[in-house]
């Protein structure tokens, strides 16, 4: 899964998304998902997750990114006159699932590359 802050702003500093990161992995927790691989970045997140088959796609997005940038907001006061809409992250998102082409390691590698490529910090 892969999706971005609303306009594409930067979400802040370090400390701030790896607060975001470790707030995705409780949620994950809550809701009995599975976080792979997590990179939150400066300008989007990749995310490497499985999920019980409840839960559909569209819900689990909704879930992380909902939940996600409420905690957030109320943690980071300075995030609203950032995000003055007051919504964080973007309505799209990109999904790609693992299958016969696509294998989980090749997903690892490219989400890992990517992090390394922009020195940001992997939580899982």
């Amino acid at each position: 899964m892969i999706w971005c802050p609303k306009r594409r702003k930067k979400l802040g500093d370090a400390e701030v998304r790896d607060w975001i990161a470790e707030t995705m992995g409780r949620v994950a927790e809550e809701y009995d998902f599975e976080i792979d691989v997590l990179a939150v970045e400066e300008d989007h997140v990749h995310l490497f997750i499985s999920f019980p088959p409840r839960y559909s796609i569209a819900r689990v997005v909704g879930i992380l990114k909902s939940i996600s940038a409420r905690r957030a907001f109320e943690r980071f006061k300075w995030l609203r006159e950032r995000f003055w809409s007051r919504e964080l992250w973007e309505r799209g998102y990109a999904v790609r699932t693992v299958g016969d082409a696509v294998t989980a390691e090749l997903l690892r590698r490219y989400i890992r590359r990517h992090k390394e490529a922009t020195n940001q910090t992997e939580l899982f």
